[in-house]
């Protein structure tokens, strides 16, 4: 009896997160919209549309998360994880279980603390008052921290283990608790505090050991939001300060103008790789290049910068599209598996300079730099890139004599009225962003309507109701990379706060002296933190330690960004670690050590167009001075 009712609140839950998530991505899509229009004709906006909007992506944010963790595809690094035999890998799932229900529990208190004191309860959103609508914080950890140990696919020991996370999370949080009950009863927070005085000594004293172990278990499948959020948990609480300041930085990051692009943007793609634009843009190129000598190999490197481009994950581009142009290649083409496999790994980051690329709008959030000038920054070198990499398939096909196929005017044509509404996506985003007539939230809102337009009334490539499994396949992605977002602002506030930037910008003043020679130290650099760290994580962690870097050598800040991101480009592809090798691994049914191979030849290509774009400013802003 008590096991059905359990499973019986388990799928209202499960229901409840689903349908919650449809409904404010819709809201997030019509909202914008109907705000562009309501400005257009009447002078004015929808009162308070911004607050809700910003509020809304808090809620993705967190449900997003919990179905992320219901399903386990928080992203990790398992580099060390997926080498082991199974049952020292329950063990090794066991402990980064533990952590993670450690870590999520704490935030939970902390966030429970912020609500409670932080927000003026007489503050509202629209209609709500602030303090529910940011409830969904602790409800979110809380929750979270519960399906690290429920959904471990250990047995009964392995899962107690992991629960006592929950204890030990709760005691790490003793001076939060104690914020919530003072919040509640003076008397009682009186009687609490011995229990506070007496343990904090022992709490701080876990600090370090705890950040090691995060350190260590980073490698070994522990959430990334989990490593980055508490390592800058464990610092906080090791130096005294304020522990509220996660949640609060995580609020802030979340509720920024510009972060509804990041969902709005993702679920377009999404909305698209799951329909059967991929084949009809396939198609397109097909006609248009396969009479080239390495026609084939341009038409692939074209499609996934497109869809790259758009969904701003560039594994979603090799997982969705990975097995149809490897076919392309391979039995059209007559490349070979080496080749094919090589060119797909890299081929799925490289559209990441391209608008309305996500980490290009993240950049300009954290970096506080024009998104739309580094949006017209990234075209000339994103294009540099794509034609490098087409270059190469041009070289293997002239080397090995590869089969052309003639040019075919009536297939041509016919694929151009296939393709043309997807052809058009990318020209409505530039002539309705860049010409004023929407902001890049609105112009995000719109990208999904016209993607919904293609596939359900156009193509009709599904029907509305399977617009929801589109919907949740895309939530992992979107609540994942939110929730990093989130977690890696907390320890970008505490590299910041212990003045770890000023302290940089007076070693390089001190010690560097050559504009080039930092920015050969900085390509380095970069390209070490993409071994280890995923784009978005970095641009909050790195970014505010390298723009007074680029200050203090005159660099100017827009080319910066496009130095910084064509590096973080390159890690998605890069051994030991880059999240593209795992992707392929996975989706090509290959051991990692003969994707490292593969990708080799690739990654000098990609070398040298990052070389050229860092130490050629022209690239960059070439674009921008025109338009300025």
């Amino acid at each position: 009896m008590i096991a059905k009712i359990i499973s019986r609140i388990r799928e209202i839950i499960r229901y409840a997160e689903d349908y919650s998530t449809y409904i404010f991505l819709f809201l997030l899509a019509i909202i914008p919209v109907s705000e562009a229009v309501v400005r257009i004709f009447f002078k004015t906006g929808i009162p308070d549309s911004s607050n809700y909007l910003q509020h809304m992506v808090l809620w993705i944010t967190f449900v997003g998360g919990m179905i992320t963790s219901r399903e386990r595809k928080h992203l990790s690094l398992a580099a060390g994880v997926e080498l082991m035999k199974d049952s020292v890998k329950n063990w090794f799932k066991t402990v980064s279980s533990f952590l993670s229900a450690t870590i999520c529990i704490a935030f939970a208190w902390n966030a429970l603390s912020l609500v409670l004191i932080g927000f003026d309860p007489a503050k509202k959103i629209g209609f709500f008052p602030i303090q529910l609508a940011t409830i969904i914080m602790p409800i979110g950890y809380t929750l979270i921290a519960i399906r690290f140990v429920t959904t471990l696919p250990g047995n009964r020991l392995q899962k107690s283990i992991a629960g006592m996370g929950i204890l030990v999370g709760t005691f790490l949080s003793l001076s939060q608790i104690g914020t919530i009950i003072g919040a509640i009863s003076a008397s009682m927070l009186e009687s609490f505090q011995p229990v506070i005085a007496a343990t904090v000594g022992i709490i701080q004293a876990l600090s370090m050991p705890l950040i090691i172990i995060l350190v260590v278990f980073a490698f070994l499948d522990t959430p990334i939001f989990i490593v980055l959020g508490g390592i800058a948990y464990l610092f906080f609480m090791r130096s005294g300060g304020s522990l509220e300041i996660i949640p609060s930085e995580a609020y802030t990051m979340l509720t920024d103008q510009s972060i509804p692009t990041i969902p709005l943007f993702a679920l377009a793609g999404f909305i698209l790789s799951e329909s059967k634009a991929g084949e009809r843009l396939i198609r397109l190129f097909r006609a248009f290049f396969s009479w080239m000598p390495g026609g084939m190999a341009i038409a692939v490197v074209l499609v996934c910068a497109f869809f790259t481009t758009f969904t701003g994950a560039s594994g979603v581009t090799i997982l969705a599209l990975g097995g149809i142009l490897s076919y392309l290649l391979i039995n059209s083409g007559k490349y070979s598996e080496n080749f094919t496999y090589g060119l797909l790994i890299v081929s799925g980051s490289i559209g990441l300079l391209f608008p309305p690329s996500l980490p290009i709008i993240l950049y300009g959030v954290v970096a506080q730099v024009s998104i739309k000038k580094l949006f017209l920054a990234g075209i000339i070198p994103g294009l540099f890139m794509v034609v490098c990499l087409s270059l190469m398939g041009v070289f293997v096909a002239v080397r090995g004599k590869l089969e052309r196929h003639p040019f075919d005017l009536k297939e041509a044509l016919s694929s151009i009225r296939e393709g043309i509404w997807e052809l058009m996506l990318p020209i409505m985003i530039i002539a309705v962003y860049f010409s004023g007539l929407a902001t890049h939230v609105e112009t995000a809102a719109l990208t999904v309507l016209y993607s919904l337009l293609i596939t359900l009334v156009v193509h009709r490539d599904y029907k509305l109701k399977d617009l929801g499994k589109v919907v949740i396949n895309c939530v992992p992605i979107i609540g994942g990379i939110l929730i990093i977002l989130a977690h890696a602002r907390g320890l970008s506030y505490y590299i910041v706060d212990a003045e770890i930037p000023m302290q940089l910008t007076a070693w390089f003043s001190s010690h560097v002296h050559d504009k080039y020679f930092f920015l050969l130290m900085l390509n380095v650099g970069l390209l070490i933190v993409g071994f280890f760290m995923d784009i978005y994580s970095a641009i909050m962690v790195v970014v505010p330690l390298i723009i007074p870097l680029g200050a203090l050598f005159g660099i100017d800040p827009v080319h910066m960004g496009i130095i910084f991101l064509a590096n973080l480009e390159l890690g998605f592809s890069h051994p030991p670690i880059g999240l593209n090798l795992f992707m392929a691994s996975y989706r090509f049914k290959q051991p990692l050590t003969r994707i490292y191979w593969q990708v080799l030849p690739f990654l000098f290509v990609l070398l040298f167009t990052v070389l050229v774009i860092t130490y050629v400013p022209q690239m960059s802003t070439i674009i921008t001075d025109l338009v300025e």
